[in-house]
């Protein structure tokens, strides 16, 4: 079994999401979309779920709030 690179990871998170859409489906990839593997892969490379979709240009990142 071939190891998965950060790059794979992004194309997996993306290629999901696209077969999301075309199923019409208006959500974002979940854990569950996944195999175990891809998901220990994915959270290793690009961080917590929702980081993960940022990195991957899925989810727009999180406004940070300044509290200056």
């Amino acid at each position: 079994m071939e190891k998965l690179t950060r790059p794979d990871c992004i194309a997996l998170l993306q290629e999901r999401f696209r077969q999301l859409q075309e199923n019409g489906e208006s959500r974002y990839p979940k854990r569950s979309d996944f195999t175990e593997r891809e998901v220990v892969a994915i959270k290793a490379f690009l961080g917590p779920w929702p980081r993960a979709l940022e990195a991957a240009g899925i989810k727009p990142p999180k406004e940070r709030k300044n509290n200056s």
